[in-house]
């Protein structure tokens, strides 16, 4: 893998990596390692490659949630079999449909059947069979098939046995659902932040740890009776939780310099989540971040001052001279210096909505030069690798089994399209705009009779 990545990286001329960000497989542990070496020896490992390797956010959390989703199992089993069991047949679904207009539930939406490795689509399986709970006891009452069909679990043979584990949807499990839904809004809406393609993520990345932690800290630690199920799940979350993100040790130190780098936060924002996350110990590690962004800022005033000498060296005979002077004046300036003095000195910038780090950057990158390059590496780390997957994933949903004998033009062009239709700025949903599509497509199809 790492031989292959080297490849790509010739044929695209791109000689200055600074981080790499990857999901949890071992695999990618030994491959990021492997080319931390190669860059080693090619002299372009930035600061030997200790802070090379970036774990996605969004695949720990998959993670995470997946261990918390165990304790909970039963009431979702239950609810993901009767809309299996309803989705089976045109006729339940068109009986089920009768018992949406019967118990007045006006919804175009229909039962969506989630894959049991993805949480995130347990999730939307819930949110939508809740809005359907009254319909679905409605229809209990008129098909005893669905009742016989979550007492018993069908084999691969086609043969029933005892299904005990599962057993008939009861008004607890709907409470169940509904309290596991809210929850896991939370973290899909999470996933989708920390997975965005069109706005940084690094400088968040640190302080939506900390929110992950304190919310779980909160429900093991209450009372309250209702909360008791929330509890059980953030237990098992916390204890995976705690693998990739329970010390500052196992977590990549660009992640704090990323939000000391947000003139909204900076260790203000930073010193605060580390007490909140490991208590007495904050402060502490709040002087190991202090130092390693000196370190790194060091780092970048070499390489600009290397680039600056470069430059001036190149300008003729005098250019020893100027070399030299330039570096006498770079070791001896104060202003150089105390630059992320200055930075860190300066009041924080007021928090707001329309926000935009980057233009910050770029109006006060006179002032903060040295700062300025840096924002511009560090701000630039994804947090996480989905939306990198998404881009080079679409070729099995577009060459299904059907349209295998697509030509490669066609295939291009699907694959832009639905690029250009992600990038809107409001992106077609067929389930939520099925009215606007019905029309669009009546429309087409007058207006292809018109001109015949």
């Amino acid at each position: 893998m790492a031989n292959e990545i080297i490849k790509c990286l010739c044929d695209w001329d791109l000689d200055k990596i600074f981080t790499i960000t990857v999901d949890n497989a071992s695999s990618n542990d030994v491959t990021v390692k492997e080319l931390s070496k190669i860059f080693t020896k090619r002299e372009i490992n930035f600061m030997n490659g200790e802070y090379l390797h970036v774990r996605c956010m969004a695949h720990i959390l998959n993670l995470v949630v997946q261990d918390g989703l165990k304790v909970s199992a039963v009431s979702i089993e239950r609810v993901r079999k009767a809309v299996k069991y309803i989705r089976l047949s045109p006729v339940r679904c068109k009986r089920f449909q009768e018992c949406c207009e019967d118990v007045d539930v006006n919804c175009k939406k229909s039962l969506c059947l989630d894959v049991c490795t993805g949480w995130n689509s347990t999730y939307l399986m819930l949110k939508r069979a809740i809005e359907f709970e009254n319909a679905f006891s409605s229809y209990a009452g008129r098909d005893i098939g669905l009742l016989h069909y979550l007492q018993f679990v069908e084999d691969e043979d086609g043969n029933y046995e005892d299904g005990s584990a599962v057993g008939a949807l009861l008004s607890d499990d709907w409470d169940n659902v509904r309290k596991i839904a809210n929850f896991l809004q939370i973290f899909y809406d999470l996933t989708r932040e920390v997975s965005g393609s069109h706005y940084v993520t690094a400088n968040s990345h640190f302080l939506k740890i900390c929110e992950v932690s304190c919310y779980l800290k909160q429900l093991i630690s209450s009372e309250d009776d209702n909360d008791d199920l929330l509890g059980k799940i953030a237990s098992n979350m916390r204890e995976k939780f705690d693998k990739y993100w329970g010390t500052p040790k196992k977590m990549n130190k660009m992640i704090f310099i990323s939000c000391v780098l947000d003139p909204r936060h900076k260790f203000v924002s930073v010193g605060f989540a580390l007490q909140m996350m490991f208590g007495k110990e904050g402060p502490i590690l709040e002087e190991g971040v202090r130092d390693y962004m000196n370190l790194l800022f060091g780092e970048y005033v070499k390489s600009l001052s290397k680039d600056k000498g470069s430059n001036v060296q190149s300008i003729g005979s005098l250019g020893t001279f100027m070399g030299n002077l330039m570096k006498h004046k770079a070791e001896n300036t104060i202003t150089v210096k105390t630059e992320l003095q200055k930075y860190l000195a300066e009041e924080n910038e007021v928090e707001s909505k329309n926000f935009n780090i980057l233009s910050w950057w770029k109006i006060n990158s006179p002032r903060f030069s040295v700062l300025a390059e840096m924002a511009r590496d560090v701000l630039a780390i994804p947090t996480s690798s989905v939306a990198s997957e998404c881009a080079f994933s679409t070729g099995g949903r577009i060459l299904d089994s059907f349209r295998s004998s697509l030509t490669p033009k066609l295939v291009q062009t699907l694959v832009c399209l639905q690029d250009w239709i992600r990038s809107e700025s409001r992106p077609i949903s067929v389930e939520e705009d099925i009215d606007v599509l019905e029309q669009l497509e009546q429309d087409l199809a007058n207006t292809s009779i018109l001109n015949d």
